[in-house]
């Protein structure tokens, strides 16, 4: 079978693998206290530019999502987030079980408008029964959206700038965050810290076992985290075991070589397909491609290939969402436009 179903089915990259071993009877204090810890993210503040980040780790993206969102809520207030983002659909209700409402936004190929984020703030406070409704408390995005398409700094810049005038903490989801950054030079990690209050750096699907690290970018790292995460059941006893993942990740340039890896075999497999007539649902310049191809076709496809089925397209045919990773081999690209 070929492997396309997601950017989180293989394991962990070989310098990962290789680290854990060495350190396999080392000694380390627990809960994020050590050493592994301590230098991933004193390497992660270079990478941002700025002395002013605090970094955490957490374990999972949903899990990571809930904590944060959770830390920075008011009970009575909520997350505003695109309809189509992660928060609001493919959490199982996570962070609705935490008593906030995800507050839904209209997704243009993914994302969120500033103008459409701005009406709704005004709506709620211009509302004469408004605290008897979920007030917006923060804003959440995500780079890249689900759908694969990316915020430009622009967008970014005016997102950011409706939530620092309306007192918002603004949050970015990064589970892919380096694809998106290999898939275009527009925007940096610094550019992030300047417009955000919050983002996490994707391990999980960027070559890590498990492991996402939140960058709290101001000195704005609410007061005993660590006693939320604990809460949360978010507290990781071997926390060095994220940490010396994200110190190896964050040696040598590794996040973004195989980053960049993925997203050159995401534009070999679009160009094939192309070039073999396939049409695509929507325009992705990163490792999450959506296909539309006919139902007879797809379940034959489905013997062969491993890929996820994102929806129905119309009553003869499906949208199917092939991924590519850090791991991806190029003779399997090869290989499933050849068999396309």
């Amino acid at each position: 079978m070929l492997g396309f179903a997601s950017d989180y089915m293989e394991g962990a990259h070989d310098k990962i693998l290789q680290r854990l071993i060495d350190i396999n009877y080392v000694h380390n204090t627990g809960y994020g206290s050590d050493y592994y810890c301590r230098k991933a993210a004193r390497k992660i503040a270079r990478a941002c530019g700025s002395d002013d980040v605090e970094v955490e780790f957490l374990s999972g993206g949903t899990q990571t999502n809930q904590v944060v969102i959770d830390a920075l809520l008011q009970p009575y207030q909520g997350v505003v987030s695109a309809a189509t983002g992660h928060v609001a659909v493919h959490e199982a209700g996570a962070i609705e079980f935490t008593g906030h409402k995800v507050i839904e936004l209209p997704a243009h190929d993914g994302k969120i408008d500033a103008e459409e984020l701005t009406k709704l703030i005004d709506d709620y406070w211009n509302d004469e029964s408004h605290e008897h409704m979920v007030m917006p408390g923060m804003v959440y995005i995500s780079q890249p959206t689900e759908y694969g398409t990316l915020y430009s700094l622009s967008e970014l810049h005016a997102i950011s700038k409706v939530c620092r005038a309306n007192g918002l903490p603004l949050y970015m989801d990064g589970a892919r965050l380096g694809y998106a950054l290999a898939a275009q030079e527009e925007m940096s990690l610094r550019d992030i810290v300047r417009e955000t209050d919050v983002f996490y750096i994707g391990g999980t699907k960027v070559g890590a076992l498990i492991g996402e690290a939140v960058v709290f970018t101001h000195h704005n790292r609410p007061a005993h985290f660590l006693s939320i995460k604990k809460q949360h059941g978010a507290l990781l006893a071997k926390g060095w075991l994220i940490g010396i993942q994200f110190d190896t990740l964050f040696s040598d340039d590794l996040y973004m070589e195989i980053s960049r890896h993925a997203v050159r075999m995401a534009m070999k497999m679009k160009d094939g397909l192309e070039r073999k007539g396939y049409s695509f649902y929507i325009d992705s310049p990163t490792n999450q491609q959506f296909i539309i191809i006919g139902n007879e076709r797809m379940q034959e496809l489905k013997e062969k290939v491993l890929f996820s089925v994102w929806g129905p397209y119309d009553a003869g045919s499906s949208i199917i969402r092939l991924a590519t990773s850090w791991a991806t081999l190029e003779e399997d690209v090869d290989a499933l436009i050849d068999l396309m």
